[in-house]
C-alpha cells in the first residue's frame, strides 16, 4: 500500500532580524558578528567602519537593527543616526556608548536612536537589546538604557524642564501613570499587570502618548518624562 504524499503546507520560519553594524573597529564587528549570528533568529547583513559608509550602504539595503557607534572618523555616529532616522522606514537604531560620552548620547536619542548599548555589555544583554528594540514595544527595557538615561538627565541644566513640562500637559492622568511605568523599564504586559487593565488599553495608552509628545517610540517619550521631572532618577 503506497502511502500518499504529505500534501500539508509546510511552515515557513519568520525571517531573521536583519543587522547592520557600524564600527570604525574591526575586531569590535567581528566580535559582534559572531555573537549575533550564533543566533537563528538574527543575522548581520551589513558592516561600515564609518558614518559615511553606512548612510551609502544603507541606501541600498534594508536592515532592521543598527548597532551605531558614536566616535568615528568622516561621519560620527550622532550625524548618521540623524540622517537615516530622517528616512522613510527608517531601521532602529542602538547607540554603542560608554558613560564618558554623556552629551553625544542624549544627542543621539533626541536625533531618533531608540536605545543604547554598553560597550562592555554581556552579549546575552546585547542580543536582548536588539530583538527588544526591534520589536519596538519596549525599547527601554534593556538596564543600560535607563541606567544611562538617569545618568544623562542628572547633568541636564535646570532650565531644561520647562518646555518639556509644556508638552506634557496634554497628557491625561492615566497616560501619566503610564508614561512613569514606561520610564521605569516596565513592558506593556507588566504596565497591564501593575494597572489591572488589557495589554491591549495599555497599547492604546501607549500610542496616545508617543503622538501627543510628538516621540517617534518609547526611549525618546521617557527621555521627555525625566527632562520634565515627571521622572527622577532612582525613582
Amino acid at each position: 500500500m503506497t502511502t500518499p504524499p504529505d500534501t500539508a503546507p509546510h511552515e515557513t520560519a519568520p525571517a531573521a532580524v536583519r543587522v547592520a553594524l557600524v564600527d570604525d573597529q574591526q575586531l569590535v564587528r567581528a566580535g559582534f558578528r559572531m555573537v549575533i549570528d550564533s543566533q537563528p533568529d538574527l543575522e548581520v547583513t551589513l558592516e561600515a567602519g564609518d558614518g559615511a559608509q553606512a548612510l551609502r550602504l544603507l541606501a541600498d539595503h534594508r536592515v532592521d537593527v543598527v548597532l551605531m557607534d558614536v566616535r568615528m572618523p568622516h561621519l560620527d555616529g550622532l550625524s548618521a543616526t540623524a540622517q537615516l532616522t530622517a528616512r522613510p522606514d527608517a531601521p532602529r537604531i542602538i547607540v554603542l556608548t560608554t558613560f564618558d560620552l554623556d552629551e553625544y548620547v542624549l544627542e543621539a536619542i533626541r536625533s531618533g536612536a531608540s536605545g543604547f548599548l554598553l560597550k562592555d555589555a554581556p552579549p546575552e544583554e546585547m542580543l536582548a537589546a536588539i530583538r527588544t528594540v526591534h520589536r519596538g514595544d519596549a525599547v527601554i527595557a534593556p538596564s543600560s538604557t535607563r541606567r544611562l538615561l538617569e545618568h544623562l538627565v542628572t547633568a541636564l541644566p535646570a532650565d531644561q524642564a520647562a518646555p518639556q513640562r509644556d508638552a506634557l500637559a496634554d497628557l491625561t492622568d492615566r497616560e501619566r501613570e503610564v508614561l512613569v511605568l514606561m520610564a521605569r523599564g516596565r513592558s506593556n504586559t507588566e504596565i497591564a499587570t501593575d494597572l489591572f487593565v488589557a495589554e491591549a488599553t495599555v497599547k492604546t495608552h501607549v500610542g496616545r502618548i508617543l503622538a501627543k509628545l510628538g516621540a517617534r517610540d518609547r526611549v525618546q517619550a521617557v527621555v521627555t518624562a525625566y527632562e520634565a521631572g515627571l521622572v527622577r532618577p532612582g525613582s
